[in-house]
């Protein structure tokens, strides 16, 4: 399949969404660093053609938080690992939901708990793309890695958020994260 531009997702695109294992964000400010993160553990769901959310879980940064509050602009990318080639982004304005912030609740509840549990990612979405994809090499999906949420039950919700206030308060660049207020 050669590349598309289309206004909103599709059934075919969404079931393909919910198969992947991995995805990939990427954010910016106008000058800082360019942030581009793996993830996985079943955190995003579709909301809809043109919305999806996601679950960030506490990592050694919170380049992602800094970066959408300053500038909302977010790519998500999908790779086929196996079955037909195929490389899909979501392109849009992201918004980011703290802990403390009134819609925590019930974004949160479309997840699986997940220790660690740091943000949610609103993506609301204005350009779809694919790509044929036909550079990625196969890869075969084995499990899912425990360590993060094992180091996060093991820290408790105290340890976290002490973890929150010394790693994760500003990005690379110095841009606040804005994770210990209330309702931002």
């Amino acid at each position: 399949m050669m590349g598309q531009k289309l206004e909103a997702l599709n059934d075919k695109l969404t079931d393909f969404i919910r198969q992947q294992k991995v995805y990939f964000v990427g954010t910016a400010t106008q000058d800082s660093r360019v942030n581009l993160s793996p993830k996985g553990m079943d955190s995003l769901r579709v909301l809809s053609p043109n919305q999806v959310v996601w679950l960030n879980v506490t990592g050694s940064g919170n380049e992602t938080a800094a970066h959408v509050q300053q500038q909302p602009r977010m790519t998500l990318m999908f790779c086929a690992f196996d079955g037909a080639p195929l490389i899909l982004r979501l392109y849009g304005s992201a918004k980011v939901v703290h802990h403390k912030d009134p819609q925590w609740d019930e974004l949160y509840r479309l997840f699986q708990p997940l220790p660690g549990a740091r943000q949610l990612f609103v993506l609301d979405i204005d350009l779809v793309q694919t790509s044929c994809g036909m550079g990625v090499p196969f890869f075969d999906y084995v499990d899912e890695r425990d360590h993060l949420n094992e180091w996060a039950l093991k820290k408790g919700e105290d340890g976290i958020e002490q973890y929150w206030e010394q790693k994760n308060q500003t990005s690379l660049d110095g841009l606040p994260s804005h994770i210990m207020e209330k309702n931002v």
